[in-house]
């Protein structure tokens, strides 16, 4: 039996979410909130480590956030007026669960867990050097990879180690870090992954989002900027800048799929985006239709916008299952053929006889793509026609990011019109690159000097890929393989 489901391995998997917070007795619980209004960053895996004073209490599980948090015995097994959390995705070191998050590690100084959004570039070449140097790693994840580098720093204070380790790694990440005295906040210097700051009464609180502010009654107060730590500490916030000022170099992803659209995500509402995003599809890639359908749910807000530009009727002409997280069926081929339809399932009544344009975020391999046109299609469908709110996904991420190889991404192996025929759509369209800029209320794409990382669309890896070059990409984290129990 499994439990994950198997019908939808067709979208890019967001890398993880992080929590966390200082000065409230409710810590943990609100660290609880805070994942579960994060959950769509993660659903492998979930974990909670708090202080109580004395002790670093930790609760990890695979699962999600409510099965895992749902009960008061586990809230009160977590005590103490700080926490810091973690939903997960597995990108780089597998799923097991050595490498479940929050990790934590006892120093010279006294216990330390931490949570990182993200992936490092070099954490190959790092953790090569560190195991030289004696370092033994216990997890596969490039998370214990600032572990170590912290514990084998030679400064003294907790910050000027941290600083110390991430001066030595190459990536993308945001970290939440959490010891004795402090709640530390930090962003890679691009700015790639998130981290908004937020306050409830006297209690700090950091989040890969503002949604998980939101759930809690929290205010926001700024993003943490790209290269900034923030420390807070009883005596207050500190905010450090030790690195050289870069320009930001945002995942422009987040606005796409990632975020959940109620988010305010540097600055900009995510919903606002995606409506955009609809609108600048209406005016690159109009076609007669008759109705304008979004593949729920991400594509909802942008068939919204593609509907008010095009002057189109939007109608939910596919309907979401919410309740298909874990399968209870063995996925035979007869019921992975059937699989999509515990997903979605069309609403005849809108499709039959009418020209469809479908609305979705992406196409990374194309299976989904062509099991939802089959699926309209069959539901009386006179023509089918495709828009996406991304354009086409060429390469994988390396900054954290589940992507599947290049030689399985559609995009970098046919062009527009072949995958439009193996698809099974009337047409199919992408939003320009400049198009998907514009939504964000830019005038396009500065190539020269871009604002948002958008390697999987065009290539421009903003941070060195040390481990992934020729030399490196048949090394390996770890020989060490966990089986999962049933």
């Amino acid at each position: 039996m499994l439990t994950t489901n198997p019908f939808d391995d067709d979208k890019l998997r967001e890398e993880c979410g992080v929590f966390g917070v200082f000065g409230s007795p409710d810590a943990t619980a609100l660290t609880a909130l805070g994942l579960h209004a994060l959950q769509h960053r993660g659903q492998e895996a979930a974990g909670i480590v708090s202080y109580d004073g004395e002790d670093f209490p930790a609760h990890r599980a695979s699962g999600q956030v409510g099965d895992i948090f749902g009960s008061e015995d586990v809230i009160k097994s977590l005590p103490g007026h700080r926490a810091v959390g973690h939903v997960r995705y597995s990108t780089a070191g597998g799923k097991g669960l050595r490498n479940v998050q929050p990790l934590f590690a006892d120093f010279e100084f006294g216990g330390l867990a931490i949570a990182h959004n993200g992936n490092l570039t070099n954490s190959l070449a790092v953790r090569e050097r560190l195991v030289k140097r004696g370092s033994i790693f216990q997890s596969t994840s490039d998370t214990e990879t600032f572990i170590h580098l912290i514990a084998t720093s030679l400064y003294e204070k907790i910050v000027d180690r941290l600083i110390d380790a991430v001066r030595q790694v190459e990536g993308a990440y945001s970290l939440v870090v959490m010891t004795q005295k402090k709640l530390i906040g930090l962003r890679d210097p691009l700015g790639v992954r998130p981290l908004v700051l937020g306050k409830l009464n006297d209690a700090y609180i950091l989040s890969s989002e503002t949604v998980g502010l939101d759930i809690v009654g929290a205010e926001f107060i700024r993003d943490v900027e790209p290269g900034e730590i923030v420390e807070i500490t009883d005596d207050g916030l500190r905010s450090i800048k030790p690195f050289k000022p870069q320009k930001s170099r945002f995942c422009i992803f987040e606005h796409v799929y990632f975020a959940r659209p109620d988010s305010i995500v540097e600055g900009t509402s995510v919903y606002d985006v995606r409506k955009h995003i609809g609108r600048e599809l209406a005016r690159e890639s109009a076609v007669d239709a008759d109705v304008v359908v979004p593949i729920p749910d991400s594509g909802v807000p942008s068939a919204l916008g593609y509907a008010e530009e095009s002057g189109i009727p939007f109608e939910l002409g596919i309907i979401r299952n919410h309740y298909v997280g874990r399968t209870f069926i063995e996925p035979t081929d007869q019921i992975r053929h059937l699989g999509v339809k515990l997903k979605h399932n069309a609403n005849p009544g809108k499709l039959k006889g009418k020209r469809v344009i479908l609305v979705d975020d992406s196409i990374v391999r194309g299976t989904t793509s062509t099991k939802i046109v089959d699926l309209v299609r069959q539901a009386g469908a006179a023509e089918v026609h495709m828009r996406i709110t991304s354009p086409p996904t060429m390469n994988p991420c390396f900054y954290g990011v589940d992507t599947p190889s290049k030689d399985k991404l559609m995009a970098a192996n046919h062009d527009i019109e072949s995958m439009a025929k193996i698809i099974g759509v009337d047409s199919l369209a992408f939003v320009t690159i400049d198009g998907l800029y514009r939504a964000t209320g830019l005038e396009g794409r500065d190539n020269d000097n871009p604002a948002f990382c958008d390697a999987c669309f065009t290539g421009d890896y903003p941070i060195k890929l040390t481990d992934h070059n020729a030399e490196n990409k048949d090394r390996k984290l770890s020989q060490l393989v966990e089986r999962q129990s049933a």
